[in-house]
């Protein structure tokens, strides 16, 4: 038995997630029909993540175990001619029995995309959150700050999360703007459900004088921390890269 990564591409704004789900368009449930399709096998994906209905990905990494003689290498173009292309898998490879897409993860990317106009974008909409007025950037960059370092982020895991702890460490928690366009971009150990869409939607209320920068450190203090007001549309949030040793 062989185990199989992949490094996987996806729009995610037609499917109901990642997770494979009954009756449901789900990505895994898309590669793993084409798995079959390919190998025989009724295959199983394991993926870094599970990102929810509407959240896309540039770098998500899964991997599967086979016995096909197929080089690692050719499971792209086998898989890629039977998908949709929102899902285009970049890289096929092998791995040793001991890598877990999840489980031996060092660092997630995640990037949270706004656009900041009068008018929404015909063409990128669908990656974009669209704020029509304008943003205080510095004010929100300044909220960033307060989330970098190893916290309990309990305030900011939606309800229905099921984890061991709620400690996790931002390495990075930054905002940068191009033009209309502003961009959130964290790495960091892990994430609680719905965790950097809860902590935009904060950023947001700070950038639109809804509420102080300094929220953002009470936050991380429960179960006196603010209460969250906002979560950002899950169409923003793209899953950048996921790093390995």
């Amino acid at each position: 038995m062989r185990r199989i990564a992949l490094c996987v591409s996806y729009d995610g704004t037609e499917y109901a997630g990642w997770q494979r789900q009954p009756l449901l368009r789900t990505v895994q449930g898309e590669i793993e029909r084409n798995l079959l399709r390919a190998t025989g096998e009724d295959i199983t994906l394991h993926a870094s993540g599970r990102t929810d209905a509407g959240v896309h990905a540039l770098g998500q990494v899964a991997h599967f175990d086979t016995s096909a003689r197929m080089p690692a290498e050719r499971f792209v173009y086998a898989l890629n001619v039977g998908l949709e292309r929102d899902i285009r898998l970049l890289e096929s490879w092998e791995v040793s029995p001991d890598f877990h897409a999840r489980f031996t993860a060092k660092r997630k990317h995640y990037r949270y995309t706004i656009r900041n106009a009068p008018i929404a974008s015909a063409l990128t909409g669908r990656f974009e959150h669209h704020v029509h007025r304008p943003l205080d950037f510095e004010r929100m960059n300044e909220a960033a700050a307060h989330l970098l370092g190893t916290h309990d982020f309990a305030a900011f895991a939606a309800s229905g999360s099921h984890v061991k702890t709620t400690v996790r460490t931002l390495y990075e928690s930054r905002f940068s703007r191009a033009g209309e366009l502003i961009y959130y971009d964290t790495i960091g150990s892990g994430y609680l459900y719905n965790m950097v869409r809860m902590m935009v939607g904060a950023f947001l209320d700070v950038g639109a004088h809804r509420a102080p920068p300094a929220d953002l450190a009470r936050m991380l203090h429960p179960p006196t921390c603010p209460a969250i007001r906002t979560t950002a549309p899950a169409h923003g949030l793209t899953l950048m890269r996921v790093e390995y040793e």
